[in-house]
């Protein structure tokens, strides 16, 4: 009587599915992954308020500029800066709140959202 050999492996329909899910997940992840870059380079700006590269920023004003000329130089073209973030001056201090979500059309009428919500509170050089 002979035995079977036993399989090993897996078959060329198991591996065309773990390809299609990696490829969808790679689709989703490069879809994503530009915002939080975006979001990174605000965060940064926001802080370099309290470096000497804040030198001279006295109003909320100030702050939207200093803002905008960053995302400027980083080519951040598609946020409104007046709907995505709010200054708030306490004496020396700012205080900044990020809130605004970001859309991206995944497969027909499927969106991948994204929410980006922080407060910072920084004191600008004197």
């Amino acid at each position: 009587m002979q035995q079977r050999k036993h399989q090993k492996g897996m078959s060329v329909m198991s591996w065309l599915l773990v390809l299609a899910l990696a490829a969808f997940l790679a689709s989703a992840a490069f879809k994503v992954i530009p915002h939080y870059l975006d979001f990174m380079a605000l965060e940064k700006m926001v802080m370099a308020i309290e470096s000497p590269q804040g030198q001279g920023i006295t109003s909320p004003g100030d702050v939207y500029g200093h803002v905008g000329k960053g995302m400027q130089v980083n080519s951040i073209r598609d946020l409104d800066l007046e709907k995505a973030m709010a200054v708030e001056q306490e004496g020396n201090d700012f205080k900044i709140k990020f809130d605004y979500e970001r859309r991206e059309p995944l497969i027909k009428n499927i969106d991948l959202v994204v929410k980006f919500q922080k407060e910072f509170r920084v004191r600008a050089p004197q």
